[in-house]
């Protein structure tokens, strides 16, 4: 796993926090010094706190489970939509459902529902439907699309959450500390970091710097893929070669006899 440097956290105006009268005080450990009214943040600390949560993330992806990505605000969608993509795992852009984690049967219940209007679109049943049945059908399944496409494949609870601003992610903060998943987040200085498992200090509102912490938490991840995706070959191999082994004979009673005599 690449080491981070704090010059291109620095480059990239991860340093750059609130203005001081909207700082929340927990977020001191974090703060280096205020600047002009802004807070900035440590980037070595941020360094060091970012290199423990990917290695936590890269952990959780090798383990098979899934690691779901939270930022529904605007400068941040589209880089988390990408990055989460890139590495095959679910995201939440649009407003968060409410109940997504506590209520997840039925979260499951709406992306069975948009499966199932596939299907009629496939086996020809949305054709026999009237034109304002079809226009509502289409409808739905445009807005179920819209909130649920990106978590259709998460048939479980996820091993993670990773958030992008707590303070306005806060419904989702709530669900997850309640069923106890873990909590890896960007937080900036007008945050509570004790909300959080796995804190990031950064900057939450300027664009380079999500990317460049997404990008550096998804290349964790991505490694974590790939070496649960190696240790499965290996396995695969192994077993495949003890079966293409000879077996050694058994010597039977009547062998065994006649070597005796």
């Amino acid at each position: 796993m690449a080491q981070v440097e704090v010059k291109d956290l620095l480059d990239n105006g991860v340093h750059f926090g609130h203005l001081t009268r909207k700082w929340d005080p927990n977020m001191a450990p974090f703060i280096y010094m205020e600047r002009n009214g802004i807070h900035i943040i440590n980037l070595y600390k941020t360094a060091a706190k970012l290199e423990e949560a990917t290695k936590a993330l890269a952990k959780i992806a090798a383990s098979g489970r899934k690691i779901l990505f939270v930022a529904t605000k605007k400068q941040a969608k589209d880089i988390v939509a990408e990055k989460a993509a890139n590495v095959n795992m679910p995201y939440i852009t649009e407003r968060w459902p409410g109940g997504m984690l506590t209520n997840f049967v039925t979260i499951r219940k709406a992306v069975k529902k948009m499966a199932s209007i596939d299907r009629m679109k496939k086996d020809g049943t949305f054709n026999t439907l009237s034109k304002k049945e079809r226009l509502q059908v289409d409808r739905l399944r445009a807005k179920l699309e819209k909130n649920l496409g990106s978590i259709s494949d998460m048939t479980r609870l996820p091993g993670a959450l990773f958030v992008v601003d707590i303070k306005r992610e806060h419904i989702a903060i709530k669900e997850a500390q309640k069923l106890n998943i873990p909590i890896f987040a960007m937080v900036d200085t007008n945050s509570d970091p004790r909300q959080v498992d796995f804190v990031i200090p950064s900057n939450d509102d300027a664009s380079k710097s999500i990317n460049k912490i997404l990008t550096t938490v998804t290349e964790g991840i991505a490694e974590g893929l790939a070496n649960r995706k190696a240790e499965k070959e290996g396995k695969a191999n192994e077993s495949n070669a003890q079966e293409a082994a000879p077996k050694a004979e058994v010597p039977t009673v009547e062998t065994a006899t006649q070597e005796e005599e």
